[in-house]
């Protein structure tokens, strides 16, 4: 039996397809509290998170076989759990139209305050007042310490565009955050 700490998750899921199924719930045990702190910040509601964590982990272990094994792992299954979030935030019409009427300025760097983890509760209240277009790549990039590029392959958007709404989405929390 292989030590599962020391392996990559893609070696994880060579051997998911090869030989040991049960090598999954390492996987699960992996990722389960990232990704229903992920699903949270979309959905506000710790409860439908961790529903969409378990739909997302089911689909996932169904379509393993299809996982690119060059990709992250990582990357695919956030991927999975944005797409779960997306449908029922569409299905439950929750979310929140962009107000045409916000005025972004530019120049304003949140970076140094958002980085201090005194401030992630204050930052998660505050995203929770935010639209998912701009909370969801700003929570994966500070939150869930994922690359811009990480932020591309799960958004399916381009890495500029990822920049742009991390930029707009910073002082849109600065704004939030002050009234609160």
């Amino acid at each position: 039996m292989p030590n599962f700490s020391k392996l990559t998750d893609e070696e994880i899921v060579k051997i998911v397809r090869s030989s040991d199924q049960e090598a999954y719930a390492f996987l699960i045990k992996r990722y389960e509290k990232k990704l229903t702190r992920y699903a949270s910040y979309l959905v506000n509601d710790e409860n439908l998170a961790a529903d969409i964590v378990q739909e997302s982990f089911i689909k996932a272990y169904i379509n393993l076989n299809s996982f690119n094994l060059k990709k992250k792992f990582s990357s695919w299954v956030y991927r999975i759990v944005h797409n779960q979030a997306m449908t029922l935030i569409n299905k439950n019409k929750q979310h929140q139209p962009i107000d045409d009427a916000f005025e972004v300025e530019s120049g304003v760097s949140l970076e140094d305050d958002l980085l201090k983890k005194e401030l992630a509760k204050r930052i998660h209240d505050c995203l929770k007042q935010m639209s998912v277009l701009y909370k969801e790549p700003l929570s994966l990039f500070y939150l869930e310490e994922k690359t811009y590029e990480e932020i591309s392959d799960i958004l399916r958007i381009p890495t500029g565009t990822v920049g742009t709404r991390i930029n707009r989405a910073k002082v849109m929390v600065k704004k939030i955050c002050q009234k609160i």
